[in-house]
């Protein structure tokens, strides 16, 4: 075998996250090397958040249409599922080529190796017969995929998970979707609204487990007026397929059919795969173990969702920058003068997950920050919680047609702040950008209850449950 070729970083793993950092890292003048077996950017851009939004807007223009009536005439809607691929493959995914990636990380000075990396011990990578020494450390941002309940007889079956649900180009009549969390909802209300039978099936007794139950509420509202019919608290305990399509057979003995079936019930990191036990690290864990400046072990960094933080593009970019600061500012680091226009070398802040932010772009949207109600509770805080209906509201009352949801707001009564917040509604991941601020900054509530919200706004219902909060709004 080769002598190792010698590097200051190695990235295994180029999702999001993996790509932001060995691009920083080169721009900063560090030898970088980035190994991929798959797409360069990895599942957002070519099977999540990008084709997924897509798609979206696509089913949310149908439904805008169809209240044409209720406000402004009358309107026939065609679903038509051809733009929308078509779109998907060659405006979102480039036919599912990353070639323009490549060119946009090799040209910032990254030396791009396809393969499956496997680390090799202190400092080593290995992609098939090449090993790659690190001096300064190894960067993991191998992400996460598709992760299937073990259901007897699920396999042995053609089933989707959400890549072979965005690349799909003619639609089936009906769909059973495994999963009530964000993955599972947003497709099954895009491919309702295309004139699919959708049956979502969740194990939990309400969908949006994790969230507000108020949001649980709203989705499955929202979902069965599109025409998709809901199980909750149930189990799947046996699946079959034949030529007929798939049945779905249920705790209680319901037996739920379809076309297609669409299993969105989790992810998961596959650290088996990766020889992390070279470097002391648990391959039997979940998700790999990381501190507040991304190190997972000596030399060892971790970014985006193989660090269970949360499977989010935002995520993955926030802990890259940490992670880029703490490696450029390590002992030793020799890395010469910041590139023009690079990364910042010095010390930084570390990771914070208090107010991150989240949001399931169903129709309505439901966006959420930090602690639930029932988090903040369990926490032992002093609870607050205020609570302003948008059909209620001013906006909401214009709006009329579409216009459900509301803003939920979570304090710490003994500190005066608020700890989490939910804006569900037409706009609720735009709304949610100012209580996400209001969270990571631990705006005062005097203050928040004393600001201007501008009128005729979705976001002024902040302002009204500000008051069932039990705070001194301004009239």
């Amino acid at each position: 075998m080769a002598e190792p070729e010698l590097v200051d970083v190695v990235v295994v793993g180029l999702g999001v996250g993996g790509e932001e950092v060995a691009g920083r890292l080169a721009e900063a003048g560090l030898s970088v090397v980035g190994i991929e077996r798959g797409l360069v950017g990895g599942e957002c851009p070519y099977w999540g958040c990008v084709p997924s939004k897509m798609m979206i807007r696509a089913a949310n223009a149908l439904a805008e249409a169809r209240r044409v009536d209720e406000l402004a005439g009358t309107a026939q809607v065609r679903p038509d599922w051809g733009p929308v691929a078509r779109r998907i493959r060659e405006e979102a995914t480039d036919h599912w080529d990353d070639r323009v990636a490549v060119e946009r990380l090799t040209g910032k000075g990254v030396r791009m190796v396809r393969g499956h990396g496997i680390l090799a011990g202190p400092g080593q990578v290995r992609v098939g017969d090449h090993v790659c020494q690190a001096r300064r450390g190894i960067v993991i941002g191998t992400g996460t995929s598709a992760a299937a309940p073990p259901i007897e007889g699920l396999a042995e079956t053609p089933y989707w998970t959400n890549r072979e649900a965005i690349a799909v180009e003619k639609l089936p009549d009906s769909l059973v979707v495994l999963g009530g969390g964000a993955i599972g909802l947003e497709l099954a209300q895009v491919f309702a609204r295309f004139g699919v039978r959708v049956s979502v099936v969740e194990v939990a007794d309400r969908l949006l487990a994790m969230e507000e139950p108020e949001s649980s509420a709203l989705a499955a509202e929202a979902l069965q007026a599109d025409g998709v019919e809901i199980q909750t608290g149930v189990r799947a305990e046996r699946v079959s397929h034949d030529t007929r399509g798939f049945a779905v057979h249920l705790s209680g003995g319901v037996v739920v059919g379809g076309d297609q079936l669409l299993v969105a019930t989790g992810r998961r990191a596959r650290l088996a795969e990766l020889g992390v036990e070279t470097v002391g690290l648990d391959p039997a864990q979940r998700f790999l173990t990381v501190d507040d400046r991304m190190r997972a072990g000596d030399g060892i960094w971790a970014v985006g969702d193989v660090t269970g933080h949360g499977a989010f593009t935002h995520v993955a970019m926030y802990e890259a920058a940490i992670a880029v600061r703490d490696i450029l500012a390590g002992p030793g680091s020799g890395a010469g003068p910041r590139a023009e226009g690079g990364p910042p070398t010095g010390p930084g802040p570390r990771a914070d997950y208090r107010a991150l932010p989240r949001v399931t772009f169903t129709d309505p949207e439901i966006g959420a920050v930090g602690l639930t109600e029932q988090q903040a509770r369990d926490q032992g805080l002093n609870v607050q919680v205020g609570l302003a209906r948008l059909s209620n509201s001013a906006r909401g009352w214009i709006h009329k047609a579409g216009n459900e949801g509301f803003v939920k707001l979570v304090a710490d009564a003994g500190r005066g702040v608020l700890v989490g917040a939910t804006s569900a509604g037409p706009a609720g991941g735009e709304v949610l950008g100012a209580l996400t601020v209001a969270v990571h900054g631990e705006v005062p509530l005097a203050t928040l209850c004393n600001m201007m919200y501008a009128y005729p706004t979705f976001h002024r219902a902040i302002e009204d449950a500000l008051r069932d909060l039990g705070g001194s709004a301004p009239g």
